[in-house]
């Protein structure tokens, strides 16, 4: 996330920007999983404006969250991570040419409510423990309450969770799945799969977590609609991110998206109106106005330099 002592707050008009409809209909299309270049023929702006868009969108969408998904009350979390890779995946990178900072797998940590849907936290990075203790610290001061915590049985997580929540309280469990034998022979949907899941075995780590509500299969959901919303989490394809600050922008874009735009089909209201941070069904024309509202106004353009002639002068 940005530091707080570079947010600007600017509300003027900004020159030499695409009108909200049209900015709103490519975040649109955007976050329904379509392409940039897809983007950019179809609302006949260039690949150069839908990036910037995506930039400019993605740094306003995390100041939103970490200004609006505060003070959750909530009684049941979900913790869970989903891969991907930026420009190569990690064992390619060292033959990769040109590989920028951030290459190679990339894990989303992600936090669900179980109640209300809400994405209350998220984060990208390596999966180790110290990203572990940074994701799940931030979960925790979002919280507004002491919660049930669930996560897959990695171990990362049993030392992570009581030093982000050490002061707060928790009752944490683990759900481990029992997986069966890899299939001898590999098909191309068992390569991209893991083996089949023949049993679960919970175990409870902290304080007193209900037997009935260990479960990640929530959140594990959540993971398929990140794959169906997200260009860059297609497998076998060459929509991955090329950069991590692209893959951090999208994702920030979709979480906004999906906790105050998307109406949830079970709940009939949007993740954030469930849980009480907003009363009202955002659109994407919102987030455009936030947009407007942290990027700064443009700076006064400079007198033009003279390219010099080396040829002359040589």
């Amino acid at each position: 996330m940005l530091d707080a002592k570079h947010k600007v707050q600017y509300t003027g008009r900004m020159a030499n920007v695409l009108p909200l409809a049209k900015r709103a209909q490519i975040l649109g299309m955007l976050c329904e999983g379509m392409s940039m270049r897809a983007v950019s023929r179809l609302a006949d702006v260039s690949i150069n404006t839908v990036s910037k868009l995506l930039e400019d969108a993605g740094e306003a969408c995390m100041w939103m969250h970490d200004d609006l998904v505060l003070n959750v009350k909530a009684s049941k979390i979900q913790c869970d991570e989903i891969w991907s890779f930026t420009y190569a995946k990690k064992k390619n990178v060292p033959t990769a040419k040109a590989a920028p900072e951030g290459a190679g797998d990339t894990w989303t940590w992600t936090a669900l409510d179980a109640e209300s849907k809400l994405i209350v936290s998220y984060y990208v990075g390596e999966r180790n423990r110290r990203n572990a203790v940074t994701f799940l610290k931030d979960l925790e001061r979002r919280l507004s309450n002491r919660v049930q915590l669930t996560t897959d049985g990695h171990s990362m997580y049993l030392g992570a969770v009581p030093e982000a929540f050490e002061h707060a309280g928790v009752d944490y469990a683990m759900l481990d799945k029992i997986y069966g034998p890899s299939p001898k022979i590999r098909s191309a949907e068992a390569r991209y799969s893991p083996p089949k899941i023949v049993g679960t075995k919970t175990r409870v780590i902290a304080g007193n977590p209900e037997p009935e509500h260990i479960s990640t299969s929530l959140v594990e959901r959540s993971n398929l609609s990140i794959r169906m919303h997200n260009r860059r989490f297609t497998r076998l394809t060459n929509g991955f991110s090329k950069k991590l600050d692209n893959h951090l922008h999208m994702l920030a874009i979709y979480f906004a998206f999906y906790n105050f735009c998307r109406v949830h089909k079970t709940l009939r209201v949007t993740p954030a109106m469930a849980a009480g941070i907003t009363d009202k069904l955002w659109s994407l024309e919102d987030i455009v106005e936030r947009m407007d509202y942290y990027t700064p106004p443009p700076k006064p353009r400079g007198p033009y330099k003279k390219q010099r002639d080396t040829e002359k002068d040589s």
